[in-house]
């Protein structure tokens, strides 16, 4: 086995990013993933930034390791192999807008009867069923709808846009586990089964403190943005360092050990401070205690140390190019060195799931429709001369290969 899903087929209709999300780890996980993309231009990531002689870092961060097939869908011989393809695999994942995949002939009643064991699995902003389930969304839609944008943002209750995509890629990867637990019951009974997940369930599972309190409390307890301090929790939040803001976790264990480093013992059993419902509402003036004595160290570097030593949570909040270059998460892979046939050597992120006996796979990014005859002839039942009358007829897509890497030329 090169991977744990070695021998698994996907047959993927995704485009974007929750979608693409989920099936860039099931390859990266060793399955056969069949990237199907619809003419003229396939997945709008092809345009997206950053593009270096027409080819998109976006495209091949998330489509490394897949097999590109180009295809006009409303030629009834697109049809006909899209169904020879659906015998032929394991799973098929899709992320349209609802009704659409049906409406092409392969939604879930259809491929289940020409593949009892298929597992299909939908993404979508809103699931298949409720009242907003026909419309059409993405991650920032779903955060909205969540109540998840009301609570990230300035602490007069101005909402921002977090520059990260937490909705599309816990989506993905909330699909994949659900996909993997359902290949271990169709192993175990031989029977498929269809997947309904959506953006708006995976952000509302983000709220870990904020409906539970809401619920238990009527309303007494209301979840709000609250800026640079967490509204629920003290010490928790970013502070102003000598030189940078940092992150610091007093949670009621480690509240005793900052209190000791910060030469403040006397604030530890302080009625204002004696506990955390104590100290949230005094929370000002605790923020300015321990900025006066973040600004008083040597350096950041000395202050982080120390409070590392004592065993307080805490991070420095670093920028992009300052993560992109730590050294633990270059050891880690977490910034993933990577390289394409075109762009050469660069650094994407990495997936979060690791295995012990599974090193990563060295994977490469397709060019669209780059393997189109491939996959319609070894799967898709079709001769090289029925492929070479799609291409004529301009059934079937795809742009130039690279004779050589760009890595080799230089």
């Amino acid at each position: 086995m090169t991977h744990i899903l070695d021998g698994y087929t996907v047959l993927d209709f995704t485009h974007y990013l929750a979608g693409p999300s989920c099936t860039r780890m099931l390859v990266e996980m060793g399955a056969e993933v069949i990237k199907v993309e619809l003419m003229p231009t396939g997945d709008g990531t092809h345009q997206l930034p950053l593009i270096v002689d027409g080819r998109s870092g976006y495209y091949v961060q998330q489509n490394r390791g897949k097999k590109s097939v180009c295809l006009d869908h409303k030629d009834p011989r697109s049809l006909e192999v899209l169904k020879e393809l659906v015998k032929k695999c394991d799973i098929m994942v899709e992320n349209f807008s609802v009704g659409v995949i049906a409406r092409m002939g392969l939604g879930w009643d259809a491929v289940h009867e020409m593949n009892p064991k298929l597992i299909m699995c939908s993404i979508s902003a809103f699931g298949q069923e409720g009242p907003l389930s026909g419309y059409p969304g993405y991650d920032y839609i779903a955060a909205a709808y969540t109540g998840v944008s009301s609570i990230i943002g300035t602490e007069d209750g101005t909402p921002v846009l977090p520059m990260c995509a937490f909705g599309d890629v816990g989506t993905g990867v909330s699909a994949a586990g659900a996909i993997g637990y359902a290949l271990l019951h169709a192993e175990r009974t031989g029977e498929g089964q269809y997947l309904d997940i959506s953006l708006i369930d995976t952000y509302y599972q983000y709220q870990e403190i904020n409906v539970q309190g809401l619920s238990l409390s009527k309303g007494a307890f209301m979840p709000r943005a609250s800026g640079a301090q967490h509204y629920a929790a003290a010490p928790l939040g970013i502070y102003k360092g000598k030189s940078q803001p940092i992150l610091i976790m007093g949670l009621p264990r480690q509240w005793p050990a900052l209190c000791k480093l910060m030469g403040r013992e006397d604030i530890e059993n302080d009625p204002k401070f004696v506990d955390n419902g104590a100290r949230v509402e005094n929370q000002k003036e605790l923020t300015k205690i321990i900025e006066d004595w973040l600004q008083s160290q040597d350096s950041d570097e000395e202050t982080i140390k120390a409070l590392e030593d004592a065993r307080v949570p805490c991070a420095p909040i670093l920028s992009a190019v300052e993560a992109i270059n730590h050294p633990h998460l270059l050891e880690r892979g977490t910034a993933q060195t990577i390289t394409d046939r075109a762009l050469g050597e660069f650094i994407i992120p990495g997936i979060s799931f690791r295995f012990g006996d599974f090193p990563p796979l060295e994977l490469q990014a397709p060019f669209l429709g780059e393997h189109n005859e491939d996959v319609l002839t070894r799967l898709g039942g079709m001769t090289p001369e029925k492929v070479a009358e799609m291409v004529a007829d301009g059934a079937l897509g795809s742009e130039p290969v690279p004779s050589e890497t760009k890595a080799a030329a230089e």
